[in-house]
């Protein structure tokens, strides 16, 4: 070997002798092959397989040609391969036969893993979508006899694959591609594991939404709440009234077209995650009165000129309403709908003399029993049009008669789980994971001391609280800082939906979440570091 090749290749195991290292001490060194969100049951032994990217294949029992499996195999295969060239580097500087012969007289070497065997049970539909409930399990087995991967539907397949990957690191010598035998039995511990993005505050373009989508899946996240419209802008482009966002979006070319939602619902689907979208009535609704003033409330009186909340006293309006859920409702292919009814201000109702005309001709004796007449109306015409209805906890508070399935969405205060699964209502916490609450340094750790189930007494209940959401409102995130303020902090989130009740030391998932985030960052998602000093492993490329 050449002198300065050596000197290099030493430099190398000094610098890299770790996937991510943090000053001051090994306490922050980041774990090596971990998986995020950890498994509910994993065995890993010391004993380990190299794995060549360039002859390393996927192998699947599927003979319906899966469209949702080919796309991922071609996925996860990229992925494999991307490391490769972190270790090409190294290869050029190094004696091969000198560490061939080093890892033949390690007694945990066990050769060449050269591919993984996929089996699912249940047929793959290509028309099929994620849905709620939808079977996530799966069962992964590295050892000396075989790869295989197991699950009854694509979607458990989706996820073994994820895990997958995450077991693959780089030996200490910075010259292979290792992967532990190990035995995973998995599943999530809820069923609804969401992200809400709101899109209207700033605008967040589709390549953006995108990049969400593909970390939300390195993350095993199963739901994108896509909060589309709000008070400030309308970037929905709607085919039935296209002068929605004609009149309402930011700027002409701050839309979501008719193709780029498909191409957001097909990208999620693709990769087991649901598009749940919310037009959030009858506040929120600023952007609306723009092409439409008549459907909002005129105020009168001190608030004279003003608009406000949509109109719940004219017939019209549930007409133009029925239009839109109806588009909405051919539009997503996702079950349910976000109907909002948060934050409703009342003042402008009271002021407005038809208001006042209309309560007292309906018997309505309070603004409260005005907004749930409202949303009854709402809820009633979305189911009716083949939609079950998710509503904010205010919508519950106030008294609304929901219908059985309506799932009600905690963002105030989380002991509202209680009372909403108590009533026998399914419930959504999201409470607790606010990320635009942002907190000095790495402040992961707040979300993650948030435990669902806290909120529920019995059985009977768990089985009432779905799940939940880590919301990113985008007041002060747009294109260039949304990701990095999304990730690795919603990863918190996402673990405390998908693994074991009992996982929640701090101190271990700090070493595994710098190497998760490490590895987002290797796969161009630019998550921000979780903790503290330190740098990770790669070649730059994102």
């Amino acid at each position: 070997m050449k002198f300065a090749a050596f000197v290099l290749w030493q430099l190398s195991l000094f610098a890299f002798g770790e996937e991510y290292i943090v000053d001051p001490g090994p306490q922050y060194k980041a774990t090596k092959g971990e998986v995020w969100p950890k498994p509910n049951s994993q065995v890993k032994h010391d004993t380990y397989f190299i794995v060549r990217p360039q002859l390393f294949r996927f192998k699947a029992n599927d003979s319906s040609g899966c469209f949702v499996l080919r796309e991922a195999l071609i996925r996860y295969s990229n992925i494999i391969n991307d490391h490769y060239g972190i270790i090409a580097e190294n290869l050029e500087t190094v004696d091969h036969e000198f560490h061939k012969k080093t890892w033949l007289a390690d007694k945990n070497y066990l050769g060449s893993l050269s591919s993984l065997d996929i089996t699912f049970s249940e047929p793959c539909n290509d028309k099929e979508y994620p849905k709620l409930n939808m079977d996530e399990k799966y069962q992964l087995n590295i050892t000396k006899e075989a790869a295989v991967l197991k699950a009854a539907t694509i979607w458990g397949i989706l996820r073994g694959l994820e895990t997958f990957s995450q077991l693959l690191y780089i030996g200490n010598e910075q010259l292979s591609l290792r992967i532990n035998t190990t035995s995973i039995v998995d599943y999530p511990r809820f069923t609804h594991r969401g992200l809400l993005l709101d899109t209207s505050r700033h605008f967040i373009p589709v390549r953006k939404i995108l990049t969400t989508l593909d970390a939300m899946a390195y993350n095993k996240f199963n739901v994108f709440h896509w909060h589309i419209v709000d008070d400030q802008s309308f970037p929905y482009v709607s085919v039935k009234y296209p002068e929605l966002s004609d009149k309402g979006a930011y700027y002409r070319k701050q839309i979501y077209s008719v193709d780029e939602v498909q191409q957001i619902i097909h990208y999620a689907r693709l990769r087991g995650i649901r598009v749940m979208p919310e037009f959030d009535t009858p506040g929120h609704t600023r952007s609306w009165g723009v092409a439409h003033p008549e459907i909002l409330t005129a105020c009168e009186g001190n608030f004279t000129g003003k608009l406000g909340p949509i109109d719940p006293s004219k017939e019209i309006v549930y007409d133009f309403l029925e239009g839109l859920f109806e588009e909405i409702h051919e539009t997503f292919p996702e079950e349910y709908v976000h109907l909002g009814g948060d934050e409703v201000g009342f003042e402008c109702w009271k002021s407005n003399s038809n208001i006042t005309k209309f309560m007292a001709k309906n018997n309505i004796f309070d603004y409260f029993s005005l907004e749930s007449y409202y949303v009854q109306k709402v809820i009633n015409m979305v189911e009716k049009l083949g939609s079950k209805s998710v509503v904010w906890e205010e919508v519950f508070s106030n008294g609304v008669k929901l219908p059985s399935d309506t799932i009600v969405h905690v963002w105030l205060n989380s002991s509202t789980v209680s009372e909403v699964i108590s009533s026998g209502k399914p419930a959504l916490l999201s409470a607790c994971w606010y990320l635009d609450d942002l907190d000095m340094g790495g402040d992961w750790q707040k979300y993650y001391s948030c435990e669902p189930n806290n909120f529920a007494r019995n059985g009977t209940q768990r089985k009432l609280l779905l799940g939940g959401e880590a919301c990113m409102w985008a007041e002060a995130v747009n294109e260039h800082n949304v990701i990095s303020r999304v990730w690795p902090r919603a990863s918190a989130t996402a673990e405390k939906l998908w693994s074991n009740e009992n996982i929640t030391t701090v101190d271990e998932a700090t070493l595994r979440l710098e190497e998760h985030a490490c590895r987002m960052n290797r796969r161009r998602i630019e998550a921000q570091p979780p903790n503290g000093p330190g740098f990770c492993l790669g070649r730059g490329e994102f």
